[in-house]
């Protein structure tokens, strides 16, 4: 082969390798959140590499089930969520 092919699949597979070893990292910690607004009620589950990070996201998939408008969104996202699960890791 020639050398600019041997390049191009370093290349490649240092991309490949960046990629999986960034998303294996994200799964520390896993948590449920419940959200109740409005007389609705939802739960979101979401990992990351905090445990403040996956409980932010989690609170952003509930409330994004359950609310509408980014007035909406905001004021379920401030209150108190309902539940909050520590779940275990993959």
């Amino acid at each position: 082969m020639k050398p600019i092919t041997w390049i191009i699949v370093g290349v490649a597979a240092a991309v490949v390798g960046l990629m999986v070893y960034s998303t294996s990292s994200l799964g520390g910690f896993r948590v449920e959140v419940c959200k109740s607004f409005q007389g609705r009620e939802a739960c979101g589950t979401a990992a990351g590499t905090s445990e403040m990070e996956a409980m932010n996201t989690a609170t952003q998939v509930a409330c994004a089930k359950i609310s509408s408008g980014m007035t909406d969104s905001h004021n379920c996202q401030v209150s108190n969520p309902v539940r909050v699960t520590r779940l275990p890791d993959r």
